[in-house]
């Protein structure tokens, strides 16, 4: 399912974070999450994990978040789309559901990774999210895109709406 929000406030098992290759505290996506799961003891757990490359995803306690779990992952900067950006992003969406099933995860919620400063095309982006979720086995029941603006809104729903009938999306709540 796609829904407007602020994914700090989504009562999921795991939220994901959009953080950069350092798992320090940045902007966007990343600030709101660190700042709402308490700066101080999220900073001490992902300096624990040593960074993470593009495409991967690592996981720490939620803290003050309604989510037990923070799946950070490092979406691609856009550099027009001969860099191998796509297959990142898609990565990025498998190894969070890998990830969340490792926890038990039955619920995840995910932010429109690299659209923001990363400058990924927000509708490819949309596309990418949606088309690898619904192919991608997984434990996790219920999958929520959150969606910043009602133009990401409408780009997932739209990307929702155009996969094939004989796939059963897994986004759906």
């Amino acid at each position: 399912m796609a829904v407007l929000g602020d994914i700090t406030a989504e009562r999921v098992d795991a939220m994901v974070n959009a953080a950069n290759s350092q798992l320090i505290a940045g902007g966007g996506v990343d600030g709101a999450i660190h700042e709402a799961a308490g700066e101080a003891a999220l900073s001490a757990a992902l300096a624990e994990l040593g960074g993470c490359e593009v495409g991967d995803a690592k996981v720490t306690p939620g803290f003050a978040l309604p989510a037990r779990f923070i799946i950070h992952t490092v979406g691609p900067i856009w550099s027009g789309g001969g860099r191998g950006e796509r297959d990142q992003l898609a990565s990025c969406y498998r190894r969070c559901l890998q990830r969340a099933d490792e926890v038990g995860a039955r619920s995840i919620a995910f932010p429109a990774i690299s659209t923001g400063a990363f400058g990924f095309p927000s509708r490819d982006a949309a596309r990418i999210a949606v088309t690898t979720l619904s192919a991608t086995p997984t434990a996790v029941r219920e999958i929520r895109l959150v969606a910043y603006d009602h133009e990401m809104l409408d780009l997932y729903t739209a990307a929702l709406a155009d996969l094939p009938s004989s796939v059963s999306p897994r986004p759906s709540g």
